[in-house]
């Protein structure tokens, strides 16, 4: 079979037949920006409430008066269309305020981790050129380490929206998880070009300016990436992307999730492309009341989908299954939720099965990345498939290309993962070079290549296999490392695995495994046995020379793994 054949396979989009009876495979996007779609969604749910944050409600309108005075602070202190304002919070009602804000004023966002540290920080400002940042107040220290000169710095502190006797403890509560960082002196704000948050949004009225936004060209937000290779970059997300990637999963849920009906659990990121795309934008545009969580505590969050009585949970495959092993995961009647889906990391069968098992509900897993704004493929309602992440939404088409060149890879086999549509970003921040390699020609169209392996089967599901870059060569010979960890992952006293590839002069690279047992087995099994029972699974050079034992993986805040700090370790 030729390339072009292959190609035609992909393109007849077999997984069509999986789309749900009211799901068209392809919509018409509204050209509408950002702030066109908050407005609309503002005026149509005045009354409904838009934010639960640790007990105080938020309506719509209100939010929307709220950022129209924000917008209307920044405009005023010389914010103008295309200016980069940054934004170091914490998921908070002070976050979707100034990021709406900010974008009303016609400013691109540019997030920046809470986890960040000072030279991360001013990485990421100098890379973006901003020079405003609204910030949380027990964050500032690291930014005013960075010895930049900002010329307008908003500080907000987190008890400003928290209810009653919260709004004191607050600050006790945050500090105990970013290591006691104190607030800000009050002199502070006397210093030139320094404001609280609180203070603008009292002093301005709800006069926003009124931005002309070109909905395909105006970069809406810039959040960071490691992309699929390399340092730390900027995808450069458009209102455009982001009307098309809520369009499309708002679509492929069609008949599942209702407009202003639904509420969300919203602790991941809002920094993170998945927290920001799919869960604040994509909830509030919808009409949705978000629960959020400034710190993710397992029991605030279980306490919360029954108490709220939360209908869509999106999480992370670490957290379903931290859950399915907790004592208390039967608070929850997760069969009651309309939806729980999975994204960020690959979901592993132990997980997948483990989770029906204990709460007889089902996790359907998505795939995107932050240069997809977040959308990409999503299990179909009611047919997820164990070791899918599911098939592509709406007006997107994926195939799988070869690794080395473009040639177009044959149904069934394993290569790499390229996809096109309407959410794609326009390239990286500054980074031509990059952008052309990622954004790539094929065929004469340009598609995203994502350096992730997998393969499609012949219903159309897609299956991760591994990422290029953690493919592992021994003496020449391809181990991916997600084929070793499914066999690790098998061994009935072992609950999370890793495998890395350790530098040998000998051999190029050999096999190491880090691992997470149960709690019974740990200090019972051994690295030997470990060893023994992949050596019966494995080819020789694909069994791990050396065991790691680990209480935990390191995660990003998002709840994947980071692999390249267990690499660069090894």
């Amino acid at each position: 079979m030729t390339a072009d054949s292959n190609k035609e396979r992909y393109e007849a989009r077999p997984w069509l037949r999986l789309y749900g009876q009211d799901v068209p495979p392809d919509v018409e996007i509204p050209e509408k920006s950002v702030v066109e779609a908050f407005n609309e969604a503002t005026e149509k749910w005045r009354d409904r409430t838009a934010v639960v944050f640790y007990g105080r409600r938020m309506s719509y309108r209100d939010l929307r008066d709220e950022v129209d005075r924000f917008a209307t602070a920044l405009h005023d202190l010389g914010v103008k269309k295309g200016d980069r304002v940054a934004l170091l919070l914490l998921n908070s009602p002070q976050f979707i305020i100034a990021y709406f804000g900010a974008l009303k004023a016609g400013a691109t966002v540019t997030s920046i981790s809470p986890l960040y540290v000072t030279p991360e920080i001013k990485h990421q400002l100098e890379d973006t050129g901003a020079r405003v940042i609204v910030c949380q107040d027990i964050l500032y220290k690291a930014v005013e380490k960075t010895g930049l000169k900002l010329d307008r710095v908003i500080l907000t502190g987190i008890g400003e929206y928290l209810p009653g006797l919260k709004k004191f403890l607050g600050h006790d509560v945050l500090r105990s998880v970013y290591l006691k960082k104190p607030p800000p002196p009050a002199e502070l704000y006397e210093r030139e070009g320094f404001y609280q948050l609180q203070g603008l949004i009292r002093k301005y009225a709800p006069e926003p300016p009124q931005i002309d936004f070109s909905v395909r060209e105006d970069i809406a937000s810039l959040p960071y990436t490691g992309g699929t290779t390399g340092l730390p970059k900027a995808a450069m997300i458009t209102h455009y992307n982001l009307s098309a990637a809520r369009y499309l999963v708002k679509t492929f849920w069609r008949g599942v999730v209702q407009e202003g009906e639904e509420t969300i659990i919203a602790y991941l990121p809002f920094y993170h492309i998945y927290g920001e795309a799919v869960v604040m934008f994509g909830g509030l545009s919808d009409g949705h009341t978000l629960v959020i969580f400034a710190t993710p505590e397992l029991d605030d969050i279980l306490n919360a989908i029954e108490h709220y009585k939360a209908t869509v949970f999106y999480s992370v495959p670490g957290l379903y299954e931290h859950i399915r092993h907790y004592h208390r995961a039967n608070k929850v009647d997760w069969k009651r939720l309309k939806l729980l889906v999975s994204g960020a990391d690959a979901l592993s069968p132990a997980t997948f099965r483990g989770w029906e098992e204990r709460t007889g509900a089902s996790i359907h897993e998505g795939w995107g990345m932050t240069e997809t704004t977040s959308a990409g493929m999503i299990s179909p309602y009611g047919r997820p498939k164990e070791g899918s992440f599911g098939i592509p939404l709406p007006n997107t088409l994926a195939a799988i290309v070869d690794p080395e060149s473009t040639n177009f890879l044959p149904v069934g086999e394993t290569g790499e993962l390229v996809i096109r549509g309407p959410q794609l970003a326009q390239g990286y921040w500054g980074n031509v070079e990059e952008s052309c390699t990622t954004f790539a020609l094929i065929a004469g169209q340009t598609w995203l290549r994502t350096c992730d392996l997998a393969r499609m089967d012949e219903e159309g599901y897609f299956h991760f296999y591994d990422r290029k870059r953690d493919m592992i060569k021994y003496k020449g010979l391809a181990v991916f490392a997600r084929e070793v960890e499914d066999v690790l992952v098998s061994h009935p006293q072992i609950r999370e695995a890793v495998v890395v590839g350790v530098p040998d002069i000998d051999v190029g690279e050999r096999v190491k495994a880090v691992v997470v047992l149960e709690t019974e087995a740990r200090g019972k099994t051994s690295a030997e046995e470990i060893i023994s029972y992949c050596a019966e699974k494995l080819a020789h050079y694909k069994v791990p020379k050396a065991v790691e034992f680990r209480d935990e993986l390191p995660r990003t805040p998002a709840g994947k793994i980071l692999r390249r700090e267990l690499r660069d370790k090894a």
